[in-house]
């Protein structure tokens, strides 16, 4: 099992509107095609959004992510919004291992 930390950076003046379309849109989006997320948050100067979501294997993301990204409802309807909510060319993705002592696993 492995993680994926994501980090947005926000345009100036949208996180509200950002974290509502993701609460709104993306979020239960994602769930209804089998995505696991465990968290989401802005931070204290909320010009960045960061999530967390939980993969089995390598096997279990790229079905995941071809339930989620490949589809015309995602390119035509959701991404399109995107660059106007944050700076899409900078996002930030970091594959993380839990230690056997953490609490997410």
């Amino acid at each position: 099992m492995f993680f994926e930390l994501r980090v947005y950076p926000l345009m100036p003046g949208k996180a509200d509107e950002f974290a509502k379309y993701m609460d709104d849109v993306i979020i239960p989006y994602q769930l209804s095609k089998g995505m696991v997320i465990l968290a989401s948050f802005v931070n204290d100067k909320k010009d960045t959004y960061v999530w967390i979501r939980r993969f089995e294997d390598e096997a279990d993301k790229e079905a995941r992510y071809d339930a989620v990204y490949n589809n015309d409802y995602w390119r035509d309807e959701v991404a399109p919004k995107l660059p106007a909510l944050m700076d899409v060319d900078a996002l930030q993705v970091t594959r993380l291992e839990a230690t056997p002592r953490s609490f997410m696993q």
